[in-house]
């Protein structure tokens, strides 16, 4: 018996740790760098090719409260996040450069784990224990052969947003700090109403490489700016733009977030986008401080493909009809980075549990990672939305207590459980 994971993004390196660090041989399946998806760039594993940041890191916010487990469940991934952390004020953000390549030595040199540089088109291991951790990304050849498996697959499309040099930007229309006082550590431009008026404009009417059923498929935590802006003069305010929690009174505020450890890079936070190269070095450029940027990373948008979990997966991560086979990843359902990890991790477990024969883990839905699981596999919706950590998903016993108590009860249950969990392990 051979145990396969086919995919080297985020979950699927995990799930691969996970069992080699178990002293399972694993044989792990990445077609790149060899043939490159729509949005990868290199062949390194676990490779962010959206946003750097893991979101929070506070447990009063659901995804912060995900790390924690993760952390205390052993999860090697968000270990090796935080050794590449950038300052991001209350968010985990990393150099996304010194992750990924941090991951792939690891992987390349771990004893257990053997790489195969190829693309997988035909799930043939009856006898294996295998991980399908292929990501939104999965080459067309393998998601026919996942249609045949386990039915119609979902899509949404997903939008990367810019990134340029530090050196390029004139920070003498910008300034250093964050929303409320919170941290130093965004770029801000403070835009007047001209500015912004002038910057909505050109961006409604800029040139896109939108496909053409874009908006019937797009994914609303996902927008792209120009979307978002489509809706309305102040529908940026109201988002990546706000002005709210400084000081001074700005009709609108771009942040720009580091990219990476020594703040050579940043990204333009929430500008997500289809715009042509051309259009967003024009339409970008009429930011202050942006004239001249330098773009190293044009934002592009991409079509993400996932399975309906509801209909084909078990709490365990197995599929119903297929024991031996379990998913991962953004695959599942599930939405960002964090989650990503966390099913790998669960996945991975559970494989080491499968192999040595042990009865498999139903994580409980008194932690958050519990909760997600419990929602990918139990809605009864015939079409249901990528669905990221979120307190709405918390059992509902938790809503007959107090909204002042509710976040600190399940908090509070959630890693007494989760420790449990790690002790019995």
């Amino acid at each position: 018996m051979k145990v396969v994971v086919i995919g080297g993004g985020l979950a699927g390196s995990e799930a691969a740790l996970q069992i080699a660090e178990h002293s399972i041989d694993v044989i792990l399946y990445e077609m790149r760098p060899g043939k490159l998806t729509e949005a990868h760039r290199t062949g390194n594993f676990a490779e962010l090719v959206c946003s750097n940041s893991l979101g929070s890191i506070e447990l009063t916010d659901a995804r912060g409260l995900l790390k924690e487990e993760g952390l205390k469940l052993g999860s090697i991934l968000l270990q090796i996040a935080y050794k590449n952390r950038v300052p991001a004020g209350k968010a985990l953000a990393v150099d996304r450069v010194k992750f990924s390549e941090e991951i792939t030595n690891i992987i390349l040199n771990h004893p257990k784990i053997h790489v195969e540089r190829a693309e997988v088109t035909k799930i043939d291991f009856e006898n294996d224990i295998v991980v399908i951790a292929s990501g939104p990304l999965t080459s067309d050849a393998l998601l026919n052969e996942l249609q045949k498996l386990f039915g119609e697959n979902l899509f949404f499309y997903d939008a990367i947003s810019p990134v340029v040099t530090r050196e390029s930007l004139d920070l003498t229309k910008m300034f250093f700090g964050g929303r409320y006082n919170q941290s130093p550590d965004y770029l801000n431009i403070p835009l007047t109403y001209e500015e912004y008026t002038r910057f909505h404009k050109e961006l409604i009417e800029a040139k896109t490489h939108t496909p053409h059923d874009f908006d019937k498929v797009f994914f609303e935590s996902c927008l792209p700016i120009e979307e978002i802006a489509r809706r309305g003069f102040d529908a940026l305010r109201f988002g990546p733009l706000t002005p709210k929690g400084f000081s001074d009174n700005y009709f609108a505020v771009v942040q720009l977030r580091r990219e990476d450890v020594h703040g050579n890079l940043f990204e333009l936070v929430g500008f997500q986008t289809s715009l042509t190269y051309p259009e967003q070095k024009r339409v970008f450029g009429l930011l202050p401080g942006l004239e001249n940027a330098e773009f190293v990373r044009y934002g592009s948008i991409h079509k993400n493909a996932y399975f309906k979990a509801n209909r084909i997966l078990l709490k365990t991560l197995q599929t119903r009809k297929y024991p031996n086979i379990f998913l991962a990843g953004q695959i599942t359902g599930s939405e960002g980075y964090s989650e990503a990890i966390l099913t790998g991790l669960v996945a991975g477990l559970n494989v080491v549990r499968l192999f040595n024969g042990k009865e498999l883990l139903e994580i409980g839905e008194e932690t958050m990672i519990g909760s997600l699981i419990r929602f990918l596999v139990e809605n009864d919706l015939n079409n249901p939305q990528p669905m990221r950590a979120n307190f709405g998903l918390i059992p509902k016993k938790y809503f007959e207590i107090p909204k002042s108590k509710r976040k600190e009860i399940f908090i509070n249950d959630s890693l007494n459980a989760i420790e449990k969990l790690r002790r019995s392990l």
